[in-house]
């Protein structure tokens, strides 16, 4: 078999040729990147484009709107001389719907519009950063850090009153249109810690159908 040998200076002037034949090979490959749907704001309190049977967040608006209305006209939570010390987080929501939805959506805009409507009327207490609190009480008793500027308390706050509640739901199907509908249920109740009595009842009500075929994450 007979071998070929190229000088060294023509393998040299080779090596930018083959470079920019390989570059042109995968740029023949590319797709072109086309542009996706532009992305369009929604206000929250309305239907938006994409909508089905479950939870959406005019629902949410909605039902904590109207949750926090009736609470403040509610005399035990804000007519009171001394304000209570409530809890409103979602330790104690349980989603037993089939509507996928993350709880804390609904407790956390609840308790801030809440916060801000009752203007010092309630007393929001954090259980969430109860461990939090706690290092720092702990590191200020230790003398790691000073005591800030404002008092010191023997323990944590303790709570009046603990909300509480339920999402449920009843699904029908249409086999021949299959159309869905979606009949839920949200309740809220505000609990008194020390009697273990409800101060404070709220129902919540919707019934959507739809042929639903958006996925809710």
């Amino acid at each position: 078999m007979t071998r070929f040998t190229l000088p060294a200076g023509a393998a040299r002037a080779l090596v930018p040729v083959a470079a920019a034949a390989l570059l042109a090979g995968c740029a023949g490959n590319q797709v072109e990147n086309v542009a996706g749907t532009p992305t369009v704001y929604e206000d929250p309190e309305t239907t938006g484009r994409v909508g089905g049977v479950g939870i959406e967040s005019q629902d949410v608006v909605a039902m904590t709107d109207e949750m926090m209305r009736d609470m403040l006209r509610n005399r035990m939570l804000a007519g009171r001389d001394v304000p209570p010390r409530v809890i409103i987080d979602n330790a104690y929501l349980d989603n037993e719907s089939s509507s996928v939805i993350n709880t804390n959506q609904l407790t956390d805009r609840l308790r801030i519009e809440l916060n801000r409507a009752a203007n010092g009327r309630m007393v929001f207490v954090s259980r969430e950063s109860a461990d939090m609190v706690q290092q720092e009480r702990d590191a200020k008793r230790d003398g790691v850090v000073d005591s800030g500027t404002i008092r010191e308390t023997a323990a944590q706050a303790g709570a009046d009153y603990r909300l509480r509640g339920r999402i449920t739901s009843l699904d029908a199907v249409d086999r021949d249109s299959q159309t869905q509908s979606r009949y839920t249920q949200v309740t809220f109740e505000m609990v008194d810690l020390e009697l273990g009595t409800i101060v404070w009842s709220g129902l919540y009500e919707m019934r959507k159908a739809a042929q639903d075929n958006v996925l809710y994450r």
